[in-house]
């Protein structure tokens, strides 16, 4: 057996073309590509090769092709512009798909105009780490996701910036993955969206004017921690939406100038806590479909509605949050409030029954109707309260 060969490709080496040296490659071989544009169809990779760009080669798809497939383990691509891939209703075109493997790096990478940037199926431990994707879609029918794992595990997906993609992250079936500092903005659908997707962790992510904002669905085990999530408006958005989560954690996040901060729906036995709620319409929407959560040491401020619910019932447990619309007091000097504080007003179950009452938003019969609630209680959840609310916010130690 000889040492590994390492391959280079230019108009003005031996070797021209991509697909050519991967003919003549062996396992444990580096290809070096250097600047130049690369036509060259479909480029499949069934050798356990580190394609590597020197000078940011492009590799072209001719709004054609699939520009690179992978179907064996041990493989990099690194260094590359790819862009232009085809794009199919019946396919999932990819501009780099890996089918079935493992142990594959995919990193520092330019990924334009293609149909899917980066798809894993049926993958394990692979890493998608510094690549930066951009698509130009102008629906979400014509756009595909940018980072796209279906049925794998063990992913690290870290470092990425995607622009432009119908999801920017998309996740269905994948476990144990770590998703960690990625920029994530202005996709068409969801920043990050994912279901049945168990035991992972979102570490330091920034999901920024997107079109719904972050979906997570059907999960349990999750952690987000240290994302911010921010600027997602419309009449459906929110920051994150928990749909069906169970035994989770949301802890240390930002939640700003977002439609709703989160919406929860079934969810049940989420962690809630140390988290900044600033400047949203809705900080919380909680249905009385969730159950057995713990809302904690979260500062609520300058949001215009800080809870909304859809009904009475409320078996949830709200403790020690700061409120800045809380005006209690505090005599023993704990710096906890005397009275407990009831989030959810009067006008915010209104709206949510008959969004057009929103025109009524700081009149006076508003006002009035709020306060004659707190007075004598008769619609709001008797137990959506927060008997020890906070006379000063928590300091977040993670804030910039």
């Amino acid at each position: 057996m000889g040492h590994a060969a390492t391959i280079q490709v230019s108009a003005t080496h031996r070797i021209t073309s991509i697909k050519r040296a991967l003919e003549i490659a062996v396992d444990g071989d580096t290809i070096q590509v250097y600047a130049g544009t690369y036509r060259e169809g479909n480029i499949v990779i069934r050798k356990r090769v580190a394609l590597i760009g020197v000078g940011n080669p492009v590799i072209d798809g001719e709004k054609q092709y699939e520009p690179i497939s992978i179907f064996v383990p041990h493989v990099t691509v690194s260094g590359f512009t790819i862009k232009a891939s085809g794009q199919s209703s019946v396919r999932d075109i990819a501009a780099v798909k890996l089918y079935e493997t493992h142990h594959v790096t995919v990193a520092d990478n330019v990924l334009d105009d293609n149909f899917f940037g980066i798809y894993l199926q049926g993958s394990k431990q692979c890493t998608i780490r510094n690549n930066r994707l951009t698509a130009y879609g102008k629906t979400e029918q014509v756009t595909g996701n940018g980072i796209h794992g279906w049925k794998s595990d063990s992913l690290v997906i870290s470092g990425n910036t995607v622009v432009g993609h119908r999801d920017g992250i998309y996740l269905e079936f994948v476990t144990h993955t770590d998703v960690r500092d990625n920029q994530v903005l202005n996709n068409r659908r969801y920043g990050l969206h994912f279901m049945f997707s168990h035991e992972n962790g979102y570490y330091d992510n920034a999901f920024t004017g997107n079109g719904s904002g972050v979906a997570v669905m059907y999960t349990k085990h999750v952690r987000m921690e240290r994302n911010v999530f921010s600027e997602n408006w419309g009449d459906a958005a929110y920051g994150l939406l928990l749909k069906e989560i169970t035994d989770s954690h949301i802890e240390h996040n930002v939640f700003v100038r977002n439609t709703t901060g989160i919406l929860m729906e079934g969810s049940n036995r989420v962690q809630i806590q140390h988290n900044q709620f600033e400047g949203n319409g809705w900080a919380l929407k909680i249905q009385t479909s969730c159950m057995d959560n713990v809302l904690t040491q979260n500062n609520f401020v300058h949001n215009t509605f800080d809870v909304a619910t859809n009904g009475s019932l409320m078996l949830n447990k709200f403790e020690r949050n700061y409120w800045d619309k809380y005006e209690g007091y505090d005599l023993d000097k704990d710096r906890e409030g005397d009275v407990p504080y009831r989030p959810v007003s009067l006008y915010s179950m209104v709206v949510e029954k008959y969004p057009m009452a929103m025109l009524l938003f700081r009149s006076f019969m508003v006002t009035l109707l709020d306060r004659t609630e707190r007075v004598m209680p008769s619609l709001i959840p008797e137990d959506l309260k927060d008997d020890y609310p906070l006379m000063r916010p928590v300091v977040m130690a993670y804030a910039e």
